[in-house]
């Protein structure tokens, strides 16, 4: 019977005193904020009966002047200083006058009963009054008796008392909540805190709640949209994984640079999803105050433990989850105690399941190696930058809304954007609609969308900026020097736009490549992608005798690309097979080298540049008449394209490989094509890997 009756309690509640099983419960406790609000009303109310007179009805002083004093009908006057107010005491006699019946009204009977006063006007100044107003108004009437004049000042004790009290109590009132608060769950503004700066400030979507973006708005990321898919069905069908012994995923990762579509990856999975999503990031729990990281974590898993089952994701989640311990000098303990309580909740003593935790990040070597084990984030789902297909896929997305051209070839637009990430893309195509209108045409064509490759690769064009014709013809000569280079080199990316036209803050012209979708890179390649991008130094040393500051931009990619070759790939037969590349960075200060390995590598560097641009002089010197004739024609149409460079020096002669699994019925080329990199005097494609983005070993 026992065990009935205690059916339907909650735990923790609903519980009786221990001792006596028949002791009444206790009631609601009595505030003392009630006495403190008794006191102050009383307070108050003293202050205005006190300050009042009731028996006394407000005249103006002429009607004192002029319908009491001159018919003395005046027993005495009590003038109150500090309160510029006139009271008037009228003879009990004349108190039956109908003058004063009048003005009393109703309240005659009663004011004639007391002894006053009767009647108060408000004068502007008090001490001029008596002296000055009064005696010259005996003096104009002389009929009139004087009345005696009493003098007092009010004591304004309550508003004295106030005036020091009520900041005090304000204060005391402010501290008592301060403490309360404080000391109360989440310790530095728990949750329900001061301020309520302790809550979660993670949006909720709840089932039903209508998110525009679906996973008919994700493309190019099918791989990454089939696994966070997954994970949507493991909350709605745990039984099917569970069956087998098999244990739900805690979390999952989303890796990959910026702009590939790790937030929208997000966005649709809170828009499909059919269990309540919470999504926040990583800067939310930062705060100035101590313990606010920690506590808000913890009640955002409160409240997802009452939504369970469901999603929490944390975008940017490096903000938070940086490595713990490895710089001494720039530790952030307030950082670290909010990872280490999420570290806890993700995977503690008290983690419950039904919650899956998805994060973003770009940075995941940052990442605390505690946060990216299996038990935390199980997954790590990698997202690159989209191939071929997959930018033609993101660029029928983006294309939906835009009023495009029957004519308009979506593939040629994905060869020509290689290396864009989906917020390239979406910008171009935004870019190319706002170009197409301020044309004032009604649909958007293809040259709409290669005038928007241009300004998001280049920059503006300055078709105003002034160019003396000496630094043009300069500019032409080093531009054609690129162009006959990647020309006539077997394993240069072939040329596809060049241009003298100003662009951007710095560059003055610059040469568009199309780089190969490939992901290794031999010797020979590499040696002709430093060579060609020389070939705008040699031009203007060949054909000037002098050299300008047009290859920086040129210099920067050479050295990065040859320092990379030997301490980096160990492409040097004096090194050998050796690499000092660090994943991690670590060694800031301190090369992991000695200083005659240093002075060997710089020495290899030098000779491996000094070789190319050697080979690239004897190249331009071999082709002079076609640098000179794509020279003049630069001087003359300032842009010139693949079919144009075609018909003045003839065909490429090494053949353009594609690719073997790109397949496509569209193979023919455009006569305007661009490429996803351009820089000032014709910098290296983005498809050369440069010393930062080498996969870790």
């Amino acid at each position: 019977m026992a065990q009935d009756n205690n059916q339907g309690k909650i735990p923790g509640f609903n519980k009786r005193p221990e001792g006596d099983d028949k002791s009444p419960r206790r009631g609601p406790k009595f505030s003392i904020y009630w006495i403190y609000g008794i006191v102050a009303l009383l307070l108050v109310g003293y202050q205005l009966y006190n300050g009042a007179t009731p028996t006394a009805t407000v005249i103006s002083d002429l009607q004192f002047r002029n319908e009491m004093l001159v018919k003395n009908d005046i027993q005495k006057l009590e003038l109150v200083r500090n309160k510029d107010v006139v009271r008037v005491f009228i003879n009990k006699d004349s108190l039956n006058k109908p003058i004063y019946k009048e003005l009393l009204g109703d309240r005659w009977a009663i004011v004639a009963k007391t002894d006053g006063p009767h009647f108060q006007f408000e004068i502007p100044d008090a001490k001029t009054y008596t002296g000055t107003t009064l005696a010259e108004f005996y003096k104009e009437h002389q009929e009139v008796k004087e009345v005696p004049v009493k003098i007092v000042s009010e004591s304004e004790w309550f508003g004295s008392l106030l005036s020091y009290i009520f900041p005090l109590l304000m204060f005391a009132l402010l501290f008592i909540l301060m403490m309360r608060k404080v000391g109360g769950p989440g310790g530095g503004g728990g949750p329900g805190g001061i301020f309520s700066i302790g809550k979660s400030k993670a949006t909720l979507f709840e089932k039903g709640t209508r998110v525009n973006i679906t996973f008919a708005d994700v493309a190019g990321l099918e791989e990454a949209k089939q696994e966070v898919m997954e994970i949507v069905d493991f909350l709605k069908n745990p039984k099917k994984y569970t069956a087998l012994g098999g244990k739900i995923p805690k979390g999952a990762l989303l890796v990959g640079a910026p702009g590939t579509g790790k937030t929208l990856l997000a966005k649709a999975m809170a828009g499909e999803a059919q269990v309540p999503f919470f999504s926040l990031s990583g800067s939310d729990f930062v705060e100035m105050f101590v313990g606010v990281g920690a506590s808000r974590v913890r009640d955002l898993f409160k409240q997802a433990r009452e939504k369970a089952p469901c999603i929490i994701f944390i975008d940017e989640i490096d903000a938070i989850g940086r490595a713990r311990g490895k710089n001494v000098m720039m530790s952030n303990d307030e950082r670290e105690n909010t990872l280490n309580q999420l570290l806890v909740e993700m995977d503690g003593f008290g983690t419950d399941s039904g919650i899956i935790i998805l994060a973003a990040t770009n940075r995941p070597d940052v990442l605390d190696s505690a946060l990216l084990r299996p038990g935390r984030f199980d997954r790590q789902i990698t997202i690159d930058k989209p191939d071929v297909r997959g930018r033609e896929e993101i660029f029928h997305v983006h294309l939906k809304p835009i009023k495009k051209s029957a004519k308009l070839d979506v593939f040629k637009l994905a060869e020509q954007t290689p290396g864009f990430a989906g917020a390239d893309i979406a910008n171009v195509c935004n870019e190319a609609a706002l170009i197409a209108a301020r044309k004032g045409k009604t649909e958007v064509e293809m040259n709409d969308f290669q005038d928007a490759i241009d300004r998001v690769i280049g920059g503006l064009e300055k078709k105003n900026k002034i160019i003396s014709p000496d630094e043009k013809e300069i500019i032409a000569y080093h531009e054609a020097g690129h162009a006959i280079c990647g020309w006539f080199l077997e394993h240069a990316y072939p040329l596809l736009k060049v241009t003298i036209v100003p662009r951007g803050t710095a560059a003055l012209g610059y040469a568009q490549y199309t780089p190969k979708e490939q992901y290794l890179y031999n010797t020979d390649q590499l040696k002709d992608q430093v060579a060609m991008t020389l070939g705008g130094r040699a031009s203007e040393e060949i054909f000037f005798g002098k050299i300008s500051t047009g290859a920086s931009n040129d210099l920067q990619q050479v050295t990065k690309i040859a320092y990379s070759m030997i301490t980096i790939y160990g492409m040097n037969e004096k090194l050998g097979n050796i690499s000092y590349y660090d994943p991690q960075q670590e060694n800031y200060f301190t090369k992991p080298f000695s200083e005659e390995t240093g002075r060997i590598i710089d020495e290899e560097v030098r000779k491996l540049i000094d070789e190319e641009y050697s080979r690239t002089k004897n190249l331009l010197m071999e082709k002079k008449a076609q640098v000179e004739i794509i020279a003049k024609e630069l001087l003359t149409r300032e842009v010139l394209f693949q079919s144009d460079l075609e018909q003045l020096i003839g065909k490429r002669p090494f053949e353009e490989k594609k690719p073997a699994d790109v397949v496509h019925d569209h193979h023919h080329h455009d006569e305007n094509p661009s490429s996803s990199n351009g820089s000032e005097g014709g910098g290296i494609s983005a498809g050369v890997p440069p010393a930062e983005i080498i996969p870790k070993p």
